[in-house]
């Protein structure tokens, strides 16, 4: 196994949500309870129709500030709401495995959505994001329209080998291709214990559940990112599925203009 798209996939940015600073002053910083209590922070900028972001691993929603999309989505009008899904950022970190089991993330999702009492909206998730977008497009029928970015097919395999690696190095098994992420992750303080639970019970959404999807979707992924579908094979498993790829590897493509273009035109044609 390559070290190199592994690490990528894990670390979306080199960022964690301690030692940012203040959010700005019209930034809504707002958390609700989940289903099970679970504390969950959320924001929401702008205004318009609604568009959900959803991070990846070892990241939280202010990853998304960075990128070109979230500037974008703003510009034209949409309203942007991000969250810091359980484990992460400022939402509550449980230490329980049963916590993050049974769609508890795609839950959280679900129920903010409930909370802001949106009759529908539109999702993007990025990396990991895309794996839980999955799980709300097959729950989840308020959604208008959704786009999987930097992700493959292999998480519809319910014992992904890749999934069970991060969750023994996280764990304290010494893999040594995961051996500077689990550094990482420690030297930059996040909740390794959290993260070690999000890869016990991360979902799987099976081949037969995607072909019952009929929203449309776009899977988008990077020209050098081998390991996340540049094929369009995803995509291929939905009714309504359309791909696409942008120049750059899993890092990096999800910051730039082209990945935003292709994410906006699509949100507002669908």
């Amino acid at each position: 196994m390559k070290l190199l798209p592994i690490i990528l996939l894990c670390c979306l940015y080199s960022v964690s949500y301690a030692g940012k600073g203040l959010r700005p002053a019209d930034d809504s910083l707002q958390y609700y309870r989940s289903f099970d209590g679970t504390r969950i922070h959320y924001t929401i900028k702008g205004k318009g129709e609604p568009v959900l972001l959803v991070h990846g691993f070892i990241v939280d929603g202010r990853s998304w500030e960075q990128t070109s999309l979230y500037q974008q989505l703003l510009e034209k009008g949409f309203q942007v709401i991000t969250l810091d899904l359980r484990g992460n950022g400022a939402s509550d970190h449980p230490h329980d495995s049963l916590a993050y089991m049974n769609d508890a993330e795609a839950k959280d999702i679900m129920g903010l959505v409930t909370y802001l009492k949106l009759p529908e909206y539109r999702v993007v998730g990025y990396s990991r994001g895309s794996i839980i977008v999955a799980r709300l497009l097959v729950l989840d029928n308020r959604i208008r329209s959704a786009v999987m970015g930097g992700m493959g097919t292999a998480f519809t395999d319910p014992n992904w080998p890749r999934r069970q690696q991060f969750y023994e190095a996280l764990a304290g098994k010494q893999v040594p291709e995961l051996a500077e992420m689990v550094k990482y992750v420690q030297q930059s303080g996040l909740d390794q214990r959290a993260l070690c639970l999000m890869q016990f019970a991360q979902p799987s959404t099976s081949p037969e559940e995607l072909g019952k999807v009929t929203k449309p979707v776009l899977v988008l992924g990077g020209d050098r990112d081998p390991d996340n579908d540049t094929g369009g094979s995803l995509a291929a498993m939905m009714p309504a599925g359309m791909h696409g790829t942008v120049t750059g590897d899993h890092n990096s493509v999800v910051k730039t203009r082209k990945f935003a273009d292709w994410v906006v035109n699509f949100l507002k044609d669908h």
